[in-house]
């Protein structure tokens, strides 16, 4: 009791316990990232092996490969990294970014994601305060980290995180939390439709498509959570920063106009700024 009347009193106490808890999560969200798109890989060849008839090796049958199992490994001397190796971005600085076992570099991207995950954290606690709302909001941030890095990496936007983030949306629309739950329906099916109907519109133009069916059930899932109201200022953030990021790397990276370029990142951050602050963008332009 003490500790959540530290929570509800202290902004300093606050602001340390949910960096560090984010720095954990951070952390496990770097096994997200990369293990998740291994797993829906090794499901869909094991779905195609059995449309087609063919076995499945029994190397491959007898290996579990999930969040939790085989245990994390140096990728290249297959060191098993222990825990205390594995302490979110102090085990780094003190490994120096090096392996303990054969020095090869560390991506220096865990620790950024670990970082990213903790300031996010803060942010959204000072936002909210201590409530039901934080608690809730630092979910969707936390589901929104991995949706834009493996969209990023991948361009897929997996509907293990994008559903239940809808579904969650919708529940607690029930409760008022965020929106009412009117607002919360009309918000997820707009979502989904309005991006549905420009990729239709865009295929029928150009006979290519724009977009995946990732980033309406992302955009359907933000919809759940922030409302309809608030829908245009998500897709005018995102539509504005993606654009011109898009020029930018066509422009300086010498990037090919014709190469896709994700969108679910895009959606992800206007999402998660649209939860903290669409309702005071709203209000500053309608007056």
């Amino acid at each position: 009791m003490e500790i959540l009347q530290l929570l509800e009193s202290s902004p300093v106490f606050l602001v340390i316990a949910t960096g560090a808890l984010g720095l954990v999560v951070g952390s496990f969200l770097n096994v997200v990232i990369h293990r998740l798109p291994i797993m829906m890989n090794r499901a869909w060849t094991s779905e195609c092996r059995e449309h087609l008839g063919e076995t499945v090796p029994e190397s491959e049958e007898q290996t579990r490969f999930n969040l939790l199992t085989p245990a994390s490994r140096c990728p290249d001397c297959n060191h098993r990294i222990s825990i205390l190796e594995n302490i979110p971005v102090i085990s780094y600085l003190l490994l120096r970014g090096r392996c303990a076992d054969c020095g090869a570099a560390i991506s220096v991207r865990y620790p950024i994601v670990e970082l990213t995950t903790a300031l996010l954290s803060i942010i959204t606690a000072l936002h909210f305060g201590y409530s039901v709302q934080m608690l809730m909001a630092l979910g969707f941030t936390w589901a929104l980290v991995p949706l834009f890095l493996i969209d990023f990496d991948h361009q897929i936007l997996p509907d293990s995180i994008t559903l239940p983030l809808l579904w969650a949306g919708l529940v607690l629309s029930l409760f008022n939390v965020f929106v009412d739950a009117h607002s919360s329906i009309i918000g997820a099916v707009a979502g989904y439709l309005s991006l549905w109907s420009i990729y239709h519109l865009f295929r029928l133009v150009t006979g290519k498509e724009g977009m995946g069916y990732g980033d309406f059930k992302l955009l359907a899932a933000i919809g759940a959570w922030v409302g309809w109201q608030a829908l245009p200022v998500v897709i005018l953030f995102s539509s504005v920063v993606g654009a011109g990021i898009g020029i930018l790397l066509i422009l300086f990276k010498g990037r090919d106009h014709s190469q896709p370029i994700p969108f679910g990142p895009f959606l992800a951050a206007a999402g998660w700024m649209t939860l903290l602050w669409g309702n005071d963008i709203i209000q500053l332009y309608l007056q």
